[in-house]
């Protein structure tokens, strides 16, 4: 038994002695195996157990080294084992559990306060997880220093981004690539998109650098790892309105097909947003990739939703109903405080044309959560007005408490009634804000000070709105407060002289006695500017020598203007002064009293005029009385064989009247002018 004992320890230091060269050299296959058979030696040795934790989490298997943590919990106490199990829970993405874990955890290393600031990250408790990583980097001096500042940066970029927290200056040198892009992404959730540009331009810049120091990269592994900063980039181009050139760019990401499934996740998104309505195919495509597997643990909880609020969108364009309806149900029940998912079911409904169940549905949302009732309200004014119920819009729009005095609800709401011509309430709206503003000016001040420029913005339109709807004595009072609160305003002034002329002559009397003077009123004007200036009509003569008469003309009366002369009017060639002229001559000739038609005579020969082929021949020689009548003609000289007339002669009992032929020539020629040519 000595001896079986002596040979199972050297086997066992030997095996141990392969685990430490191959845990050396990183092949942590050959070291399982090792460890592997020390545990049939012993199998409850701590430290063997310990080392295949190890061995698996380098492979990879986390899920087997959890089982075994789990299966041998007598001897891999939470003390031993506590860094290894919330490690594999967090790569598993048990992000709770690990949690749990390192709060259970007796002793808390340093190892296990850099995974308690990663979970936190992952929790999205960016406060405590801010604290954290500034306490490591307090108390902690080895090589790992810049990944905790890149870490604590990626923290501030995600407050700027998912909180609107705007970032402490932390007082970081940006001295690699990763900080200056956690940089940029601060500087976009501030809003200094053209600041967070360059801060991207620099990045790819350190990028490059840092990547060309190594031989073995290739321009493809470059450009792979600068994908994520030129997403970054075309975000920016896309909130700037540059839609083609983020559009270009998003798909030059795309076509290299970058291993991060959560940066093609976004990419897409974008590309739908800026798809909208139109191109639903391509986003069909693009859905997909949102779709991919292990997205949900690579993106922010809020670019989940907003990737699901577009998919919820898109089939709502893609007439898609009962899946938009589906979807948006399913939003609604994660986020039942939420506008958009209720918004989305409301706009499929009026898809649909079912606008009175899209009014209540968005009624019951408001009746349920008071606190964004105003949007919602917002939409089912608008909805109201586009059925053309423009009253009960304005009903909707005058139960939001928090926004009836804004200026722009009270614009809308008297706009709007005016188009109804309900003039009194459109009256009460002015007199409602106006009360707004002097109770809310109460409770703020003490004594009496100057009203706010809102305030009398409101008192003026009033006025204006009253003046201009005949309301003459309900105008006065306002233009009086205005005058009170700046006598000196004499447009105010002028208006409610203007005002008591129409209803007490006697006041506006006193009162125009206020206006300043004409001295007062002279205005400064520069005529020589003026006269010079583009457009001016007047046209300035150059100053000639003044002699003689010249000079004492201007010295005394004044340059005397030089009359036109008329030109005489041109008489016609043939006038008689004493023949009176012809009264109607400026009549065109059919309106004169004695015109009587034209005169019908004889046609003249038309020459080169008839049908197509025809010869033009004289009307002497188609008379045919006359022909038969007349002797023959000889045959002129040099023509060919001549029949004689007499043999065409036809009796006259036997001839066609003259007319006939003609007649039905000119009703052929008319029908022929009416018709419609083919070509």
């Amino acid at each position: 038994k000595m001896a079986a004992a002596a040979g199972a320890a050297a086997a066992a230091a030997g095996l141990w002695s392969e685990v430490n060269r191959c845990g050396q050299n990183g092949d942590f296959a050959r070291a399982l195996k090792s460890v592997n058979k020390i545990l049939q030696i012993n199998k409850d040795d701590v430290t063997a157990l310990q080392c295949k934790v190890v061995c698996l989490i380098q492979n990879g298997n986390f899920k087997e080294a959890l089982g075994v943590i789990n299966t041998h919990t007598k001897v891999l106490t939470s003390d031993v084992i506590a860094f290894e199990k919330a490690y594999c829970e967090y790569r598993l993405n048990r992000i709770e559990s690990a949690l749990k874990t390192i709060q259970s955890a007796s002793q808390q290393t340093d190892k296990l306060k850099e995974l308690y600031g990663q979970v936190l990250y992952r929790l999205e408790r960016y406060d405590d997880c801010l604290a954290a990583y500034r306490d490591l980097i307090r108390n902690s001096q080895d090589e790992y220093e810049e990944e905790r500042k890149t870490n604590l940066s990626a923290v501030v970029a995600a407050q700027s981004t998912w909180e609107k927290v705007v970032p402490e200056d932390l007082g970081l040198r940006e001295a690699t690539y990763e900080l200056c892009y956690n940089s940029a992404c601060a500087l976009i959730g501030q809003g200094k998109l053209n600041d967070a540009m360059k801060k991207l331009q620099k990045a790819e810049e350190l990028c490059r650098q840092s990547l060309s120091e190594d031989s073995d990269v290739t321009e493809e592994d470059i450009e792979a790892e600068l994908a994520i900063i030129h997403g970054q980039m075309a975000y920016i181009m896309q909130l700037q309105g540059r839609t083609e050139d983020a559009l270009q760019l998003y798909n030059q990401i795309i076509k290299l097909k970058p291993t991060d499934v959560g940066l093609l996740a976004v990419i897409a998104n974008n590309i739908i947003t800026i798809n909208k309505d139109q191109n639903v195919f391509d986003s069909k495509k693009k859905v997909k990739l949102t779709n991919a597997e292990g997205v949900e643990h690579k993106l922010s909880k809020k670019q989940l939703q907003a990737i699901e609020f577009n998919k919820a969108l898109l089939a709502m364009y893609t007439n898609q109903a009962d899946q938009c309806r589906k979807l948006s149900a399913s939003l609604q029940s994660q986020s039942p405080e939420h506008l958009l998912p209720v918004l989305i079911q409301a706009a499929q409904l009026c898809r649909e044309k079912q606008h009175a169940k899209a009014v209540g549905l968005l009624q019951d949302f408001a009746d349920q959560h008071p606190a964004n009732a105003a949007e919602i309200k917002l939409t089912m004014a608008q909805l109201k007005i586009a059925q053309g119920s423009v009253t009960k819009a304005c009903m909707i729009l005058r139960s939001i408490e928090e926004l009836q005095h804004k200026p722009g609800m009270v614009s809308a709401l008297v706009t709007m009634y005016s188009h109804e011509e309900d003039i009194d309430s459109a009256i009460e709206v002015f007199t409602q804000a106006i009360q707004w503003y002097q109770q809310y000016q109460a409770s703020q001040t003490r004594g009496a000070k100057p009203k706010s420029p809102v305030h009398l913005s409101l008192i003026r339109e009033a006025a204006n709105y009253k003046l201009k709807h005949g309301r003459k004595k309900e105008a006065i009072s306002d233009l009086e407060e205005l005058w009170k609160q700046n006598p000196k305003d004499v447009h105010t002034l002028a208006q409610l002289i203007s005002a008591y002329s129409l209803v007490d002559p006697e006041k506006a009397k006193v009162l125009s006695k206020h206006l300043p003077s004409s001295d007062t009123m002279s205005l400064k004007v520069d005529v020589d500017a003026l006269e010079n200036s583009h457009g001016a009509t007047y046209v300035r003569k150059k100053a000639g020598k003044l002699t003689g008469d010249n000079q004492q003309k201007e010295q005394g009366q004044g340059e005397v203007k030089k009359k036109k002369k008329k030109k005489k009017g041109k008489l016609p060639k043939n006038y008689d002064p004493k023949v009176t002229p012809d009264p109607e001559r400026w009549l065109p000739m059919r309106e004169r009293s004695y015109y009587r038609g034209r005169k019908k005579g004889k046609k003249k020969d038309q020459v080169g005029k008839g049908t197509q082929g025809s010869t033009t021949t004289g009307t002497s020689e188609l008379d045919a009385s006359r022909t038969a009548s007349s002797p023959p003609t000889s045959p002129r000289p040099g023509s060919g064989a001549a029949v004689s007339a007499t043999s065409n002669v036809i009796p006259p009992r036997h001839q066609k009247p003259a007319g006939a032929p003609a007649t039905k020539k000119k009703q052929q020629q008319k029908k022929k002018k009416g018709a419609k040519g083919g070509w």
